[in-house]
């Protein structure tokens, strides 16, 4: 059912009244009087805390316009006025202003009162004009109900002290203040160090409404500043006044003992506020302490707050707290989910030799940001580097930390050097282990840009596209393989060319399957969308990698978004067979002699053969320590890229240790000085033994 919010505040028809005056626009807080002086006006403005500009005062009729300039007349009608009783169309309903429902038969349950009157049920003198306060429960309730459900709406923190004033301003106060905590608790956390309370935002009556509305143009009052008014920080004093009146909860009014002395606190010692019960000071209390204050402020031409209005105060604060208390919890987990989700996925990606990365992942909704998609580009011995997609089953933090597990036990696997299958098999093991109902897709590939070649093993992932340097897309032929996780199942491997210049797509399911296509069609329009982006850039230049997969994912139209996507592209460079060298060594003593002979006469056909001091050194001490403990021949390979690189591999499994070698020690500095003088160096252990390898910066 749709509402129709309504003003609380209604003007009894009078038939033989005058038309009502303009409803002046004073200031509600105020800096102390000087004699002799005009009392400054205090700036509130709907918008933050830093920006606010002052509350304009109105002129009253029956006052005569002063000064140049001054406009002749004023035109009478406030905020909330009815029309005079010659006007009055008694069959037109009026304009409800927003925040109330439209009460049923309102109108006519109201008696009129003549100017001046009293009210029958408060026996109180009534104004002969402006605003009416709420005078019956069911209007109370009535605000209540829509102000509860606007605050309600706000999901986060600035939505829900939005939906507080928004509510409040005008139907129930001309201005209000929020101040909460400064940094907000969280949960059962106890916050350290003293309360602190902050602006958080303010809101008040427009300076200007329309005219033809029922709302006149209002004067423009002098300047003034926020920060020379009111109190931006606040900090509690522990036993003082404002901390009484937060530990009491209850709405005050600001004429209240205990309020008087804690506003000054709150807002400045410069600062006052309209007297005769025309401020309500509400602490904002959550589940478990109070979080903040709101104050509720009317104009001193306004009718002042009544008592049933501290009932409304409290309410508007107890909704307003606990959905507080909600966002700040629901903005944690959505930072933890957020921090798990950027944790399990690498920050960067390696930059291996001989092959170029680029990678994107998207979460399946901004509510949801969880999820199992995976991506990791692991560098291997040999400059190979391995390339693994994977998804997990599900969307939530169980499946982001089951992703976790099967990422870091990929890492583990791939620095065994093990076969892409084998690599399938124990990661199914582990997810068995995990529980039964531990599922996941996952395809890993291993790339040698020495070789140019792929070795590609797949478990019920859908197969990668191969983007060829002429433009032509296709999709390889790879043994689909079963989910990890069914336990039983054996994993088949193939080995493919890479020719250079290709680009190889590593992709989960979110980005091909959704409710309007299947999972092939998907594949299909992928591959046509590959290549027709590869034609722009022509036969002999491939596109960029960045861009190339932007394109991809601005193929997902409307309704494409069902799940997680994580894409992971590598253009292949490779290493050409020039910049290769590769020897065996039998393991004999005259083994580092000859492999100083070797690399001399490589560097020297490559042009760098200043560095060859450095290089026979660290070659003859890296084969010197193979030759020692190896029982089958040694391999000694140097690679001319960006960096020059040389690899020793032995079948001795034991990874040597860089220590410290005693001045009576015979032997024990050769990786001492592998490690002084080589760019990086390291030892990868593999599965017929170990390699160690380090690498030096071209001069």
């Amino acid at each position: 059912m749709t509402e129709h919010p309504t003003s609380h505040e209604r003007h009894r028809p009078s038939a033989g009244r005058p038309p009502s005056p303009a409803d002046p626009r004073g200031a509600l807080l105020r800096t102390p009087e000087q004699p002799g002086t005009v009392p400054a006006v205090a700036p509130f403005d709907r918008g933050d805390a830093h920006g606010p500009s002052a509350l304009p005062a109105q002129a009253r009729t029956g006052d005569a316009p002063s000064g140049p300039g001054a406009p002749a007349s004023v035109p009478s009608g406030p905020e909330h006025a009815q029309p005079s009783a010659a006007e009055q169309d008694p069959h037109r309903p009026r304009p409800a202003p927003e925040s109330i429902p439209v009460q049923p038969g309102g109108e006519q349950e109201r008696t009129p009162v003549a100017p001046g009157g009293k009210d029958r049920r408060t026996g109180q003198g009534l104004p002969p004009s402006g605003p009416m306060p709420m005078r019956r429960d069911g209007d109370r309730l009535r605000f209540v109900g829509a102000a509860t459900r606007r605050i309600a709406r706000g999901i986060d923190l600035d939505e829900i002290v939005m939906g507080l004033c928004r509510a409040t301003v005008p139907t129930f106060s001309d201005a209000i203040l929020v101040y909460l905590r400064d940094p907000l608790p969280v949960g059962d956390e106890r916050p350290t160090g003293p309360v602190v309370l902050r602006l958080r935002r303010t809101d008040r009556i427009p300076e200007e409404r329309d005219t033809e509305g029922g709302f006149i143009a209002a004067l423009q009052p002098e300047p003034s500043d926020l920060s020379t008014t009111t109190a931006e920080l606040c900090e509690v004093r522990p036993g003082g006044a404002l901390a009484e009146v937060l530990r009491g909860v209850r709405p005050v009014f600001a004429d209240a003992p205990a309020a008087r002395a804690a506003l000054p606190e709150l807002l400045g010692e410069d600062v006052c506020v309209p007297g005769g019960q025309r401020a309500i000071l509400a602490p904002l209390r959550g589940r478990r302490r109070v979080i903040g204050a709101a104050l509720f402020l009317r104009r001193p031409e306004r009718m002042a707050f009544e008592t049933d209005d501290l009932l409304v105060a409290a309410q508007l604060a107890t909704h307003s707290a606990l959905g507080i208390d909600k966002a700040v919890l629901y903005g944690r987990e959505a930072y933890i989910a957020d921090e798990l989700q950027r944790t399990m996925l690498p920050e960067t990606l390696p930059r291996p030799t001989g092959v170029r990365l680029a990678s994107r992942y998207l979460p399946a909704a901004e509510t949801a940001r969880v999820g199992g998609d995976w991506y990791d580009a692991i560098p291997l011995p040999g400059s190979r580097v391995a390339l693994v997609v994977g998804d997990v089953m599900g969307h939530s933090m169980t499946s982001a930390a089951i992703m976790g597990q099967l990422r870091t036990t990929a890492q583990t696997l791939a620095g065994l050097d093990l076969p892409p299958q084998e690599v399938l098999h124990h990661l199914d093991e582990q997810a068995q282990r995990l529980g039964t109902d531990r599922m996941a897709t996952c395809l890993y590939a291993v790339y040698d840009p020495v070789a140019h070649r792929i070795t590609i093993a797949n478990a019920g992932h859908p197969p990668p596209v191969l983007l060829h340097l002429g433009g032509r897309a296709e999709v390889l032929r790879v043994p689909p393989g079963a989910p990890i996780g069914v336990g039983g199942v054996d994993f088949e491997a193939v080995e493919l060319d890479a020719p250079a210049g290709a680009t190889l797509f590593l992709y989960t399911d979110g980005l091909v399957e959704s409710r309007l296509r299947d999972v092939w069609t998907g594949i299909e329009q992928l591959r046509e969308r590959l290549a027709a982006t590869a034609q722009l850039t022509g036969p002999d230049h491939p596109p960029p990698l960045e861009a190339l997969c932007d394109e991809v994912l601005d193929m997902l139209g409307p309704g494409d978004r069902d799940d997680d996507i994580a894409l992971l592209a590598a253009r292949f460079d490779g290493i050409a067979p020039s910049d290769v060298a590769y020897w065996t060594l039998d393991p004999e003593d005259s083994a580092p002699g000859r492999a100083r002979r070797l690399a001399r006469r490589a560097l020297s056909r490559w042009g760098l053969e200043d560095m060859s001091d450095s290089v026979e050194l660290l070659v003859s001490e890296v084969v010197t320590n193979a030759v020692r403990y190896a029982s089958r021949p040694v391999t000694l390979r140097l690679l001319r890229t960006d960096v020059l690189r040389c690899e020793v591999g032995d079948d001795v499994p034991q990874l040597p240790r860089l220590r410290q070698a005693r001045a009576t020690d015979e032997g024990g500095r050769g990786l001492y000085l592998v490690n002084r003088l080589a760019r990086r160096w390291g030892a990868t252990r593999l599965s017929t033994g170990k390699v160690v390898w380090f690498e030096l910066n071209r001069s």
